[in-house]
């Protein structure tokens, strides 16, 4: 008798248990799903995560993370998700391997090339300023005493 009434009991109480865990449930669903959303881009905007964008898209792959929350998946889990099928530009931080490689160090090229060519151009500017270029061979010992026999004339006068 004392069995039938706790299981009975514990029946009864358990969808007031399953409805305060469902709600706990819906806040942290909520906001993994914000989290993670934050970590994804949106691929229509580029610029936007799909929690800070408003296109249609971004609302459907929204949705999306949501589903695969609700379905137990990890943040990890979700993310590999969005990658396999949108491709490694989804995330907001994609990794470093060879086919991102260009996305990872293109700005540093860019700065890079940036560099050299205004050290170049300084260079070459000097060069044109002192009267001499770049790549000229040293002159002949002919031509070294003629400049020193100018320089000697100019000095004494």
């Amino acid at each position: 008798m004392l069995r039938a009434l706790l299981l009975s009991f514990a029946l009864l109480s358990a969808p007031a248990a399953f409805a305060q865990s469902a709600e706990l449930d819906d806040a942290t669903v909520e906001q993994r799903t914000e989290d993670i959303s934050r970590t994804l881009r949106c691929v229509v905007c580029q610029n936007q995560s799909i929690a800070d964008s408003n296109a249609t898209l971004a609302e459907d792959m929204r949705r999306l993370v949501e589903v695969r929350v609700r379905a137990g998946d990890t943040d990890d889990e979700v993310r590999a998700y969005m990658q396999t099928n949108y491709g490694d530009f989804v995330l907001m931080s994609p990794p470093v391997k060879p086919t991102t490689y260009l996305l990872w160090f293109s700005p540093l090229l860019i700065v890079g090339g940036g560099l050299i060519w205004y050290v170049m151009s300084a260079r070459k500017r000097a060069a044109e300023a002192t009267g001499t270029e770049l790549g000229d061979e040293d002159l002949s010992a002919e031509d070294q005493a003629r400049l020193q026999k100018l320089m000697d004339e100019n000095a004494s006068s």
